[in-house]
């Protein structure tokens, strides 16, 4: 049967939720102050604690000198002691032996019961906060503890609470108490009364994890969520495409009959939830997030210095539903397109096109060719404003009109040449992956980045552009303060230090690559005289420079480039019989021998200045003495040069 120490150790291991080794070692740290408070040891010296979890026998180990006479228990111990722990042990030196006090559990139950509640408390909020720290971004549960003015007290796992500020309360939700909610872990701060864990229910990401806890398609990744706008408790949109052929990713999205897509609105406290299918052309994915509203046409100007504006005509009883109430729809569809987006009705958009043909001179082109269509377009107009009904026909002319020449207008340069050279010097001091960075994910609090998204500014890069061109277009905009801007300028400046690093470190790999390739020598072309060669049948020689300096063929010298072959064709001579077998005379220079190396080697300086030293050998046949000769060419001192054999 297991004693009383055990079982009240397993206890609280249970209780606390904490590893076993935790709640040992913080046991162990509290009998080690236990026995400094009890002997008064000072914090210099070394102690250590074990304790036996099945019989709850502590043993405490301390360092001490060894010492003939002990005059302080404490720090001295007998030498006859000492060597009963270390048989090798002398006077002067530390060891550590048995110091646990008489009677020393029940003592240390009443010093260190402070300090082993301290100790776990601490080890129970790290706990905490590493297990929270990983569940950034996800979805928790938890039990309502209390409502306050400020928001709401939520109890968690592992005995943590969590906070839910009143703005993170979708609009309309009022929890009660003892009622379990669930909420995305919005941000986790260390905090020395516990960690503080702040909670989410507005955030987009929030809809973004219930998409993919109740859409089997998007958590294994088949379907795959582009973007989301979101008004929480009013309406979001979301934007979704398939990552295989054959997917339906709407209605994947939307389940049988709804199912899927209701059990999430339920949760959002009945928020209305737009699912359209992304597009990778701008102008069929901002029609289709307009929708509910039809859409006549939309036209695109990424070269506005506004930043990247969308004009869509829309019919005239789909006016107000494609604006939506207080502007709700196409705000949200500028938010998941990233495009700017101006909404007009087919007559509006009609009147303000046959005002431009009119007016601007760089449209006179477009008004010539479209003059008789201009005529047409009027009548259709004062018909419209005087209250009269025009015919389907009529419509459809308007539809074509404003079609063709908002098509011909976006051709033209919306900037000066002069203005679009600065725009891209501007870009390329700014680093590459910037201009892919969603606006929305480069770190700025949350309700500027909707707004430079309202603003037409999609990436980050195109924001740092902005920011280099003109600032004071940016702070013109509604939202945009002192702090916010301080707040963009100082990511600019990151940007700007992120690019001198790309900068350096692509000039040293430059440096390096040149410092590495080897150095291209191109071989002298050299002309050979054909009178130069003299034979009684062709010749070949092949031979690198560094081998052959010169090569002299019946006395006339020829000279030669690297792996050059020589073949020459002349007229053959009748040869006598006897003189077929004699050996012609050659001079040549072979490969050097390793005696020769040497010599070159130790004239290695001179070659570095031109000077090269010259080696000849030649070679002659003795028909009577029946062998080859060889004779070197040296030069004695003193004497002229001569061949010696």
């Amino acid at each position: 049967m297991k004693n009383e120490f055990t079982l009240a150790f397993n206890e609280v291991i249970e209780e606390k939720q904490l590893g076993r080794e935790i709640i040992l070692k913080a046991l162990e740290s509290a009998m080690v102050s236990a026995y400094r408070r009890a002997v008064n040891a000072s914090n210099a010296q070394h102690v250590e604690s074990k304790v036996d979890t099945e019989t709850g026998k502590v043993t405490i180990f301390a360092e001490k000198e060894v010492v003939d006479s002990v005059q302080e228990m404490a720090t001295e111990v007998a030498l006859e002691d000492a060597r009963l722990v270390n048989p090798e042990a002398q006077l002067g030196d530390m060891v550590i032996v048995d110091s646990t006090p008489k009677d020393f559990g029940r003592v240390a139950a009443q010093t260190a019961r402070q300090v082993i509640q301290q100790r776990i408390r601490d080890a129970e909020r790290q706990a905490q906060l590493d297990f929270y720290m990983k569940q950034m971004g996800e979805i928790v549960s938890g039990v309502v503890q209390a409502v306050g003015a400020q928001g709401l007290t939520i109890g968690l796992e592992m005995k943590a609470e969590g906070s839910m500020p009143r703005k993170e309360l979708i609009p309309g939700e009022r929890p009660r108490i003892h009622e379990r909610v669930r909420a995305l872990v919005a941000e986790v701060k260390d905090n020395p009364r516990g960690p503080q864990i702040i909670l989410s229910r507005t955030h987009r990401n929030f809809l973004r994890r219930l998409l993919e806890n109740e859409v089997p398609e998007i958590y294994h990744g088949v379907v795959e969520i582009r973007s989301i706008a979101r008004e929480p408790g009013e309406r979001a949109k979301v934007a979704v495409s398939a990552t295989q052929p054959g997917i339906d990713p709407v209605g994947a999205c939307v389940g049988i009959r709804g199912v899927r897509i209701q059990a999430i609105v339920r949760e959002l406290h009945d928020e209305k939830i737009d699912v359209i299918e992304w597009n990778a052309d701008p102008a069929a994915f901002i029609a289709k997030a307009i929708s509910p509203a039809r859409v006549n046409g939309v036209y695109l100007n990424d070269r506005n210095a506004g930043g990247k504006t969308a004009t869509v005509v829309v019919p005239e009883d789909q006016l107000s539903l494609a604006i939506g109430r207080d502007g709700q729809n196409a705000r949200l569809a500028a938010k998941l397109t990233g495009w700017r987006i101006d909404i007009k009705s087919l007559p509006e958009a009609a009147a303000d096109v046959l005002n431009r043909l009119q007016k601007e001179e760089d449209m006179a082109a477009i008004a010539a060719q479209e003059a008789d269509v201009m005529v047409k377009v009027e009548e259709f107009l004062a018909r419209k404003a005087e209250g009269r009904p025009l015919a389907p026909e009529e419509f459809e002319q308007l539809v074509r009109f404003v079609d063709r020449v908002e098509r011909r207008s976006s051709a033209r340069p919306a900037l000066e040449k002069a203005a679009v050279a600065e725009i891209e010097n501007v870009r390329a001091l700014i680093p590459a992956n910037a201009f892919e960075l969603s606006i929305l994910d480069s770190g700025l609090p949350e309700h500027v980045a909707y707004i430079l998204q309202e603003a037409g500014f999609s990436t980050l890069g195109e924001m740092a552009v902005q920011m280099k061109v003109r600032p004071d277009d940016i702070l013109r905009l509604n939202g945009i303060g002192p702090r916010a801007l301080q707040e963009i300028n100082n990511m600019v400046t990151a940007l700007d230090e992120r690019k001198a690093v790309e900068v350096a470190a692509a000039e040293e790999a430059a440096r390096i690559a040149a410092e590495a390739a080897p150095v291209a020598v191109e071989p002298a072309l050299v002309e050979v005289a054909p009178e130069a060669v003299t034979a009684t049948e062709p010749v070949e020689v092949i031979a690198p420079v560094e081998e052959i300096e010169s090569v002299v063929i019946e006395g006339l010298p020829v000279v030669t480039e690297p792996a050059v072959a020589i073949e020459t064709e002349v007229e053959e001579e009748e040869v006598p019989f006897d003189k077929l077998f004699e050996l012609r005379t050659a001079v040549i220079t072979p490969v050097a021998s390793d005696e020769e190396e040497e010599e070159e080697d130790q004239t290695g300086k001179d070659k570095k200045k031109g000077k090269k030293k010259k080696k000849h050998v030649q070679v002659e046949y003795d028909p009577e003495k029946d062998q080859t000769i060889v004779y070197r060419k040296h030069k004695h001192e003193g004497e002229d040069w001569e061949w010696e054999a």
